[in-house]
């Protein structure tokens, strides 16, 4: 009776070890504060309902959301940087890395098994105890199959795949996050191309203008209306006029080799035509704030790498408990290679305890509790890092809302300042042609005009630049529900 007892308890034991107990920590998203609306966002409930629903997917779809430009050659740069650029080649090939090795931990799930076929040839030494032996040579001719596998009692295997699958999330994120940070500068690199070729055209007018300012000062001078000292200041003028033009040509300059390299091709064989700046007017609203967590891919990211780090918690964990192996070889011996398979020449190998090794880790020194430690403190590392991105992400909507609201606001009151300083230009040019004004209120009042109207070339490209710096914060994704 004892015995029968006896043996139920045994099987009930090992049946219970090889179920497995994790000791993972169960996985739960850290809440994080945040509120209802942003601050910044003044718009109607409509305008709000474009957006679409947040719905939890790291790999989600960014979307063509450059289309709201409705520009042709825009659009063509996008899908040639999307083919060719390298930053994305290099994390597309990151995503693949962390595939191959999510693989590998879910190797560890199942058992290996190996061959091999192999001689070895051994003299005894004539001073060897057994005197049949002494000074022989003999040939050993083996081929075996060898298995192993580790019975995953308290989910050591399971944690390392949870981190694999979780880290491979994560390079999936960072890619989208690299794609979408690349359709952003490769849009933002486009505006600002325009924006010089507005500003390069302003020069155009003005140097054309200020050289026929000075024929006609030069004619005046000659005719002994007026003194040297204007024909002067009208040269001056003009000559710094074509200067700040090369200026803004050497910014163009960079800003297409810089647009080059986006796509993938070498600044000698790309150009863009030139063609200036088009006002941009369109309504980007933001959303809740909640969406965020779902529509950026680098929250996304440290969402998944925060995963990883509580996976690996149980990994750490499980090695403070016993490990299961069990191990095994079958295969033949012989002496003769005609007879080695044979199946009296058959030979196989069992680990103690019936095919198993149990081991239990009595001192190490501390060593695996220092990894738990570690493992733990890098999941809080991750969890700081996570609640950070999200602030982060806040911030930067903040930003863009206020910055579209207050540069749409800026553009209108410098619209006026331009209207008002032409006027003041053509009233002092009207002044100076009677003589009731000198020389130097028109060129005060010409300097007005190229300032203020350069000032609303470049409002126009932050204005651009704002708009699609809003459209990355916010993680892109944006469809108009009005078609």
């Amino acid at each position: 009776m004892i015995t029968r007892f006896s043996h139920a308890a045994a099987s009930g034991l090992l049946t219970a070890l090889l179920a497995g107990c994790s000791v993972a920590p169960t996985y739960e998203r850290p809440a994080v504060e945040m509120p209802g609306a942003f601050k910044e966002a003044r718009l109607s409930a409509a305008e709000q309902q474009r957006w679409k629903a947040a719905q939890p997917a790291d790999d989600l779809a960014r979307g063509r959301w450059w289309a709201i430009f409705k520009d042709p050659a825009l659009d063509a740069l996008q899908e040639h940087a999307m083919q060719a650029n390298q930053d994305l080649q290099a994390a597309a090939a990151r995503v693949k890395q962390a595939r191959a090795l999510q693989k590998n931990a879910r190797a560890d799930r199942f058992p290996e098994l190996t061959a091999g076929l192999g001689a070895n040839r051994q003299r005894t030494s004539e001073a060897a105890g057994d005197p049949a032996s002494a000074g022989g040579t003999a040939t050993l001719w083996r081929a075996q199959a060898g298995l192993s596998y580790e019975v995953d009692l308290f989910g050591r295997v399971a944690s390392e795949v949870d981190a694999a699958g979780a880290d491979t999330q994560r390079a999936q994120a960072l890619y989208h996050s690299v794609l979408l940070a690349l359709q952003a500068d490769v849009a933002q690199s486009y505006f600002l191309i325009r924006q010089l070729d507005g500003e390069a055209l302003l020069y155009e007018h003005t140097i054309a203008l200020r050289r026929l300012s000075l024929d006609l000062v030069e004619t005046r001078f000659r005719e002994g209306d007026i003194s040297e000292l204007d024909v002067a200041r009208a040269r001056s003028e003009l000559a710094a006029a074509r200067a700040e033009a090369l200026g803004v040509e050497r910014q163009r300059a960079a800003a297409e080799h810089g647009l080059a390299v986006l796509l993938g091709r070498p600044p000698a064989d790309f150009s863009l035509s030139h063609q200036p700046l088009a006002r941009i007017a369109v309504s980007i609203p933001a959303g809740l704030p909640s969406s965020l967590l779902e529509r950026r891919p680098d929250i996304a990211a440290a969402e998944r790498a925060l995963a990883a780090a509580n996976a690996r918690v149980g990994a750490a964990r499980a090695a403070l408990f016993p490990q299961l192996a069990l191990t095994g070889s079958f295969g033949f011996e012989s002496s003769e290679l005609d007879e080695l398979l044979r199946w009296s020449s058959r030979s196989f190998l069992l680990g103690p305890l019936i095919g198993t090794a149990l081991s239990m880790p009595i001192f190490d020194g501390g060593r695996r509790q220092a990894g738990v430690d570690r493992a733990r403190a890098r999941y809080e590392e991750d969890v700081a890092l996570y609640r950070q991105s999200v602030l982060k992400a806040f911030g930067e909507v903040e930003d863009g809302l206020s910055s579209l609201r207050l540069l749409g606001e800026q553009t209108e009151v410098q619209d006026t300042a331009v209207a008002a300083a032409a006027r003041a230009a053509e009233l002092s040019k009207t002044q100076y042609e009677a003589g009731s004004v000198s020389y130097l209120d028109v060129i005060d009042a010409d300097r007005e005009v190229l300032r203020h109207r350069r000032a609303v070339v470049q409002l126009d490209g932050l204005r651009a630049h704002a708009a699609v710096q809003l459209i990355r914060a916010i993680g892109g994704g944006w469809e108009d529900s009005r078609g």
